[in-house]
């Protein structure tokens, strides 16, 4: 699988994987509203569903001032939900990492692709024993899950495979993997649909990558996606808005990607905010991007 180093290559594989995304909904074309931060939305918005990676953080440091900009959020009588696809760990160890970086997030108000992974496993067969692409231990909700490595009968003897984290993924694992489903065609559940994660030393390979090469080479695998830029993901999030949500326009995601943030948060009706100083777009104008992929979010904001 081609390494994506650079934003420009990521770009060009989402633009690839079109056909896979949700649709970009007509009408929704107009330049953007160009801002310093989210503080000039607030009165547009009364959720703001905030991606973790470029928006509140890269890697493990605190975006600055965007725990000061969450804040400001709930002291004017906002909702905040962080919608993440990082799918490595639980939600509570998010609580954790994201109050060390010193947000005060409680674990109702996060969201991430694993939640949304599984809800859809716990409605699959039960008894299943599940590989996964994890980093550590394995185990995901109540079921069976076994970290798929360089050795042993994960690959054999698993009944569905669950694409959890890209950090010690490699080639020869995949190798192993795509050997394995030729073998004997298995469910493949995508924990995180993401091609790649801002870290403070570049882009990161994510689940989303490898599961995608996957598809390419076994089109006719049954694989399915859960987080954004998917609708499973953003149900999650007004499903956890209960019955007071506001409507859909009064609700922003806010994300660094066009792809996954912009792409999902508009095919889900809600408005849509671009952060461009920390995240896959750092550096770079936003513009051509937004031309190309005719993505256009509602608002480009410099930084959160």
């Amino acid at each position: 699988m081609e390494r994506l180093r650079d934003s420009k290559a990521v770009f060009a594989r989402y633009e690839a994987l079109r056909s896979r995304l949700p649709e970009f909904p007509d009408g929704r074309d107009r330049p953007p509203i160009v801002v310093d931060d989210l503080s000039a939305a607030f009165d547009r918005f009364d959720v703001f569903v905030l991606d973790g990676f470029g928006v509140l953080n890269v890697g493990g440091a605190a975006i600055e001032g965007a725990a000061q900009r969450v804040a400001e959020m709930r002291a004017a009588g906002k909702r905040v939900i962080v919608l993440t696809n990082s799918a490595t760990f639980p939600t509570i160890a998010g609580v954790s990492k994201y109050r060390g970086l010193g947000f005060d997030f409680d674990a109702s108000e996060i969201v991430s692709s694993r939640d949304v992974a599984e809800t859809a496993m716990a409605q699959m067969p039960q008894g299943l024993v599940w590989g996964a692409t994890a980093a550590g231990p394995a185990s995901i909700a109540d079921l069976s899950a076994h970290a798929l490595e360089d050795a042993g009968q994960p690959y054999e003897a698993a009944d569905a495979f669950l694409y959890l984290s890209g950090d010690e993924w490699n080639e020869a694992r995949q190798a192993r993997l795509v050997e394995a489903l030729k073998a004997r065609p298995r469910r493949v559940v995508v924990a995180n649909p993401d091609l790649v994660a801002p870290r403070e030393t570049g882009l990161t390979t994510e689940p989303g990558a490898w599961a995608h090469a996957l598809l390419d080479e076994l089109p006719s695998l049954d694989l399915s996606f859960h987080g954004k830029p998917l609708a499973n993901a953003f149900d999650a999030v007004m499903e956890r808005l209960g019955p007071n949500a506001p409507p859909s326009a009064r609700i922003a995601m806010v994300g660094d990607t066009l792809h996954t943030d912009i792409l999902g948060g508009a095919a889900a009706g809600w408005g849509t905010i671009l952060v461009t100083a920390h995240g896959i777009l750092k550096g770079l104008d936003p513009n051509p991007f937004i031309d190309a992929s005719g993505i256009v979010p509602d608002i480009v904001a410099h930084t959160t």
